[in-house]
């Protein structure tokens, strides 16, 4: 008798090229592969010589975790969905320098 996650469908992978990685996530190339170097952006897979896949839950979970650091920053405090605390618009321009 089979148990019923064995009668469930394979884990099917989706390999996404970097076109559709640069889509789905609105980075441009540099900033990508600058990320990677930071290691904060998954890592493609080899798919040949010249030729490289990003698996695709691991995009998505990436852009999964972007959203809720974005939209939870301020939850901490109990301030759900607000910038993170103690940085008014005014502390990152000056961290930011002389607009040139």
């Amino acid at each position: 008798m089979t148990s019923t996650t064995e009668r469930e469908a394979p884990l099917r992978i989706r390999f996404l090229r970097l076109p559709e990685v640069l889509a789905r996530t609105g980075l441009s190339r540099s900033t990508i592969y600058v990320r990677l170097e930071q290691g904060l952006f998954p890592r493609p897979v080899s798919l040949g010589v010249r030729a490289v896949g990003w698996i695709e839950s691991e995009v998505d979970e990436w852009i999964r975790r972007r959203i809720a650091e974005s939209r939870f920053e301020g939850d901490r405090d109990g301030e759900r969905g607000e910038a993170a605390p103690g940085t008014p618009v005014a502390d990152w321009q000056a961290a930011a320098g002389p607009v040139r």
